[in-house]
């Protein structure tokens, strides 16, 4: 048989015999290798290690290093927990079981309710089926053949899916006495998986529509080592200390009533009061970033939104049908269209520009009550949106602007890394190519000027402009959506905006939509998470209490109060006729910074027993000295 060329990582030129296979080529290069080796790409697609090689092609050997290859491992880790389920349930039916962010899961069709204690002995099937060392055989034959074998093993699920696939031939893939439909690739053998868990059981609709059939969904994860499993599973049990939903209830700071609806969140006296801090700093940066403010009404005729395309292409993601007056009014999902109509309400020539407008605007938009979390998914949300309108010449200054910004705000609430994506023209797109060009220049210059690093996401702007889009890293190192700076060559020219140029003739304006926080819910529910709710004194809802040891110091402790507040510090006193020390317990559950201690020896040198929260016991200290200390803190943002 012939020889062909195969084009290895860095460009190395190798030749094999025809009909060579992906692992041999990695046996070839190094035993290390062909040991970690657990699948291929030929030409950029994704193939098994026995996959044959018959002409001069590209070649990269994936590992469990890779991660594609940690995603490889996790399907079929998939695959062996639903043959492990098979066994230990029959009759259960099997659905999907992909391989997600850090994981996997599998949806199963069964009538009796998984329970926690089946997951145990799921993971003792499962570790038998990987120490029995099993290999993954991939067979293919033509669809009516597959649909023929799942209808005759009752696997309607896999039916379903078969018909509606257009290729004449299918791939499947046998572990054991388990099959599934699968493209793959899959992991030589059971006995690579080293290390995994499962999670925990939900409910998922068929397809995630809400009008088919509902089944359990098994989650689970795998990682190459156990160690690094480990780790995995201290930084979930961490996780689910942090959860938003949990210090919000316990350190009062919002809720969801079910009365009012799901999805709705209610800011609590304390959680609003960390909204108040939020929303004034952002007013002052805005200020003096020389930004206007503006606020939009909550509604709006159907007709707007049919200018704005809303009507066509998001319909069903808003409330509408609100009958006014034989008229219908939706509420608002953005505030862009309201901008636009306020930059639209005097003529503007170029001296007007830039206009920068801001708002806290509050939006409304439909998601499905099984994706609503807390204060992370919801219906009915805050957006620090802003528009800047400005011409080409004003530009780069705009958006070096927009970045500088984002980076001050969120390392001041203590966000010091991030990943940054650059999103570029897709095939499908409003505006010019010219305009395109443009702002996908701006956006690299102002990343490079402020020597950001970041990844170019080619095709990936949606079809109205390109977009930089920054992911916040919080204390677990968990991303979450950051500041959003997005062009738009969409709505300027629904809405006929233009300025008056120095040539005296009309233009339209580059329309920057930029947003900072996002969403205040959600910001708010990483702040929560990413302190565990213990927010630095600046942004604590209570800053100090005070704790008068006996009822003989109560007045003392409500002047120091009247002088605590009196300096703009939020405080609270405590003054139950309990232990001290169950006191400070309960202060320090609430994750209160200071708490001011007072006994008729601190009354008689007006001094406070002084005890931090992060520090513990810092003994007595003069009242003047400790406002001008906290002040301090909460002026320099600690």
């Amino acid at each position: 048989m012939a020889d062909i060329k195969v084009i290895l990582k860095d460009g190395y030129i190798k030749e094999f015999p025809a009909g060579v296979s992906i692992r041999e080529i990695a046996y070839s290069l190094g035993k290390k290798l062909a040991e970690q080796a657990i699948a291929g790409k030929i030409d950029g697609k994704m193939v098994d290690l026995d996959q044959k090689i018959l002409s001069d092609s590209q070649i990269l050997i994936i590992t469990i290093e890779d991660e594609e290859g940690l995603d490889i491992l996790r399907h079929s880790t998939s695959h062996i927990m639903a043959s492990a389920v098979r066994q230990l349930f029959p009759g259960v039916k099997v659905a999907i079981g992909p391989s997600i962010e850090k994981g996997f899961y599998y949806d199963f069709d069964r009538d009796e309710t998984f329970v926690p204690e089946d997951l145990e002995k799921i993971e003792e099937k499962m570790n038998e089926i990987i120490a029995a060392d099993i290999p993954f055989e991939r067979l293919e034959m033509n669809k009516q053949e597959a649909i023929d074998l799942f209808k005759n093993l009752g696997e309607i699920y896999k039916v379903e899916l078969l018909e509606e696939i257009a290729d004449e031939k299918v791939s499947l893939y046998k572990t054991g006495d388990f099959l599934d439909l699968c493209r793959g690739p899959h992991i030589p053998s059971t006995k690579k998986i080293k290390a995994f868990k499962l999670l925990s059981i939900a409910g998922a609709y068929w397809r995630g529509n809400e009008k088919n059939k509902m089944l359990q969904r098994i989650y689970g994860t795998a990682f190459k080592s156990k160690e690094e499993l480990e780790e995995y599973l201290r930084k979930l049990q961490e996780a689910v200390k942090r959860d938003h939903r949990k210090i919000g209830r316990d350190l009062d700071l919002f809720s969801i009533q079910e009365e009012a609806g799901p999805g709705l969140v209610f800011w609590h006296q304390k959680g609003a009061a960390v909204r108040k801090v939020i929303e004034d700093f952002w007013k002052e940066e805005h200020y003096r970033r020389g930004y206007e403010l503006v606020n939009s009404p909550h509604i709006a005729r159907s007709h707007l939104w049919k200018i704005s395309g809303h009507l066509d292409f998001y319909k069903e993601n808003m409330f509408s049908g609100i009958d006014i007056e034989g008229q219908e009014y939706i509420l608002k999902p953005m505030n862009c269209p309201f901008h636009i109509l306020i930059y639209k309400s005097s003529r503007r020539s170029y001296r007007d520009l830039p206009m920068r407008m801001a708002e806290m605007g509050t939006v409304y938009r439909y998601e499905r009550s099984g994706v609503l979390h807390g204060m992370l998914r919801v219906r009915g949300f805050t957006q620090d949106d802003a528009h800047i309108f400005c011409t080409p010449e004003q530009l780069k200054d705009e958006v070096l602007g927009c970045v500088d910004l984002a980076e001050f705000i969120m390392k001041t609430f203590g966000f010091f890394e991030y990943e940054i994506n650059l999103a570029t023209r897709p095939e499908k797109f409003a505006g010019t190519s010219e305009d395109w060009d443009v702002a996908e220049a701006t956006l690299r210059a102002a990343l490079v000027e402020k020597n950001l690093s970041f990844i170019v996401d080619e095709g990936g702007a949606v079809f109205y402009g390109p977009k930089i889009d920054i992911k916040i890293k919080d204390a677990l190192g968990r991303l979450w959506q950051g500041p959003t700076i997005q062009f738009d060559f969409n709505l300027p020219g629904r809405f006929d905006v233009t300025y008056i140029g120095q040539d005296g003739n009309k233009h339209t304006p580059y329309m920057v939509h930029r947003a900072i926080l996002g969403s205040f819910e959600r910001f708010m529910g990483c702040l929560i998470e990413h302190y565990a709710g213990a927010f630095p004194t600046w942004l604590a809802p209570v800053q100090a209490r005070i704790m008068p040891i006996t009822s003989r110091t109560q007045e003392y402790a409500m002047n120091i109060k009247k002088t605590l507040e009196a300096e703009g510090i939020r405080t609270d006193i405590d003054d139950r006729s309990e232990k001290i020390n169950l006191k400070i317990r309960e202060a320090q559950v609430e994750k209160i910074p200071y708490m001011l201690i007072v006994g008729e020896k601190e009354e008689s040198a007006g001094n406070v027993a002084l005890r931090s929260r992060s520090k513990g016991d810092l003994g007595p200290k003069p009242l003047k000295d400790f406002i001008i200390e906290i002040k301090d803190e909460i002026k320099s943002r600690r």
